[in-house]
């Protein structure tokens, strides 16, 4: 077992098939782990009915209630590491992610040999469509106060598209990441900044979703922005390492 792609979901049956047949005819033996959180749509039952086709590449596990994107990744990596997968990715289920960009994410922690690989749109090559000029500017303005702020280097550090090598998520104390919105997506990328991990940001060219509705909310906008305010004054004397990396 070597690459699994968590897509956590809440109401994306209009998605998920499509989605996870996307992944798995991919090259390179790809498998999938959708992390449901009791979608009142069914989105789960839609995934159980597709773990017979893929009984060996498909996994399923369901969480009661909303808990929010940061603990259904959480949920998914300690899921990945016991299963011991060398290469663990988070992705979108909305298509929004092209599932062709996963083997490109793969490479460059493979051959271009770093520890993580983000999927960017605001590097040479990357770009977003179908996004409403408010939104763009929402996320440029979002990336650009996360790096003034926190002093990382990476242009699209609220990027969700991304490939992880198992020893630097198996580095990470994952009970301290404390945030479960936006602002996870930030603190994840800055705990792997801090414990001082190579970082290669991969262009892709990010696509709104055509079929379902968004996540994202108020609420989450404001996790965003107070947790990048946080992360700047409270985290860095915040040691991210975990207990096995420390022997």
């Amino acid at each position: 077992m070597d690459k699994l792609v968590i897509i956590p979901t809440y109401n994306e049956k209009p998605n998920i098939v499509s989605i996870i047949e996307a992944v798995l005819s991919l090259p390179g033996d790809f498998h999938v782990l959708v992390v449901d959180d009791s979608s009142p749509d069914q989105t789960a039952t839609l995934v159980k009915e597709l773990c017979s086709t893929y009984p060996t590449r498909l996994f399923l596990e369901e969480r009661k209630g909303k808990g929010g994107l940061g603990t259904a990744y959480i949920h998914g990596f300690r899921w990945a590491l016991e299963k011991k997968y060398a290469f663990i990715f988070e992705m979108d289920a909305d298509f929004s992610h092209n599932p062709n960009d996963l083997i490109r994410l793969h490479q460059a922690c493979t051959v271009g040999q770093a520890d993580v690989a983000i999927g960017s749109r605001y590097v040479k090559g990357g770009g977003i469509m179908n996004w409403p000029f408010s939104r763009i500017l929402l996320s440029k303005g979002a990336s650009l106060y996360t790096r003034l702020l926190t002093k990382m280097k990476m242009k699209d550090p609220t990027a969700g598209f991304v490939c992880y090598r198992a020893a630097v998520l198996a580095a990470i104390n994952l009970n301290l990441i404390r945030f479960v919105g936006y602002a996870f997506q930030i603190e994840m990328k800055y705990a792997v900044w801090k414990l001082g991990f190579s970082i290669k940001e991969v262009p892709i060219v990010f696509q709104d979703r055509t079929r379902g509705s968004s996540k994202m909310n108020k609420g989450i906008i404001k996790e965003g922005v107070v947790g990048v305010w946080l992360l700047s004054n409270y985290a860095p004397s915040t040691d991210y390492r975990s207990a096995q990396s420390l022997h």
